[in-house]
Formats: C-alpha cells, sequence, structure tokens
C-alpha cells in the first residue's frame, strides 16, 4: 500500500511540474473545441467539409475575416496552410483559418503575415489555448497585464483567447516593439523579453521559421505558373 501512495504521489508530481513548467497543451481536441466556442459564427450556406462548418469562421468587430471569398482561395495562402499543418501536426481546416487570421492583421498593421505566422509557430505552435507559467496566453503568448488597452479595445482581457483577437493584439505589439528596438531582430527579442540576449537567439528562430516558408512558396511558385 505504501509503494502504491509513493508511486501516486511521484505521479502527481511528475504532472503538476510538467504542466507549471511548459505550456498548457491540451492537445488538438480541446484547442479545436476553444476555436469551436471563441465567438464562432458559422456560415450556414458552406457545404459540409469546409473550413467554416468545422471551426466556425473567426469574426472581429462585426466582419467576417475568413468568408469564402477570393484571397481565401489564394492558393499561396493555401500552400503555407498545408506546410503549417504538416510541420505542427495541426488540422489543415484551423490552418487555413489562421493563415487567412494572419494575412488579415497583416493588412490592419503593416506587419509581414509571415513573420506574424513565424512567431505564432515559435510561441505556441498554433495552440490557441497555450498558456505560460508567465501568464501569456494563446498563439501569440499575449501577456493580458500589459496589453489590457489593446484587449480592451476588442471586448476586454477575457478575449485574449480568441484566435483573431489574440493574433491582432500580437501583431500590434510586434510592429511596436520592432519600432522601440529598430529593426526586426531587436524587436523579437524584445517581444520576447529577451533584449539582453547578445546571441539572439529567440529571433533567429522566429526568421528561420519565417525563410522555411517562403524557400517553400519560392518552390510553389513556379508550379503554379507552369
Amino acid at each position: 500500500m505504501d509503494n502504491l501512495k509513493q508511486l501516486a504521489v511521484q505521479t502527481y508530481t511528475l504532472a503538476t511540474a510538467f504542466l507549471h513548467n511548459s505550456l498548457a497543451v491540451l492537445g488538438a481536441v480541446a484547442a479545436v473545441a476553444l476555436m469551436m466556442g471563441a465567438r464562432p459564427v458559422v456560415d450556414q450556406s458552406v457545404q459540409p467539409g469546409s473550413a467554416s462548418t468545422v471551426f466556425g469562421t473567426i469574426r472581429h468587430e462585426g466582419i467576417s475575416l475568413l468568408t469564402p471569398a477570393a484571397d481565401s482561395e489564394n492558393p499561396e495562402y493555401r500552400a503555407i496552410a498545408v506546410y503549417l499543418s504538416r510541420r505542427y501536426k495541426v488540422a489543415q481546416e484551423a490552418t487555413e483559418q489562421l493563415v487567412g487570421a494572419a494575412h488579415e492583421a497583416g493588412s490592419r498593421t503593416g506587419v509581414d503575415p509571415l513573420l506574424i505566422l513565424a512567431v505564432m509557430a515559435v510561441e505556441s505552435r498554433f495552440n490557441p489555448i497555450a498558456e505560460s507559467v508567465m501568464g501569456a496566453k494563446g498563439l501569440m503568448q499575449v501577456i493580458p497585464r500589459f496589453h489590457l488597452d489593446k484587449l480592451d479595445a476588442l471586448g476586454g482581457e477575457e478575449s485574449v483567447f480568441d484566435p483573431m483577437t489574440n493574433i491582432l493584439v500580437g501583431a500590434r505589439i510586434l510592429k511596436e516593439t520592432v519600432r522601440r528596438g529598430g529593426g526586426v531582430m531587436p524587436g523579437l527579442q524584445l517581444y520576447a523579453g529577451a533584449f539582453a540576449d547578445d546571441s539572439q537567439q529567440y529571433a533567429q528562430k522566429v526568421m528561420a521559421e519565417k525563410e522555411r516558408m517562403q524557400q517553400m512558396l519560392k518552390r510553389f511558385r513556379p508550379q503554379t505558373r507552369a
């Protein structure tokens, strides 16, 4: 009996340490569930099996960002979504919406959409309910207490787990840190709270991911012109 108690305590301790010392990743099913619950509006006119039917359509400020419009059928968007789906083991329906959301946020803020996606990849691996021990939350790992002004304009602190809100706020933060840092690399280090790291490991990791997406698109473009 004592051995069983000791095993139970050890198991609980390991589980607790894992949850409190890493991103609280609840798995793909939970992530999908959140994306369905985070202010989705399902377009009933979309055929079954489409991304909108599965995940709902992310909306922001009353405007649907990912309706089946021309941009959502952009072959380059689709190519990026396929790449990210395979690399990060995320459902393609989800990556298609996130790619569209990154481009929407990029058009609003002037931040390169591929840079936004690269930050998402490094920060959360595209898990919309990721949360760190420091209180960073969501796809872009926004810390609400530091950015209440931005969140208040988009629904308040509780909206931080809404995918589009998180991406848009994260893009605005990134734009500010790049401006304050005087360039993309120092801006990324500021974003991560690692400005004193002369090796710029975080920035290099983000830029490497962005470069992989750019290289994939270079290989993709000649195929589409053939």
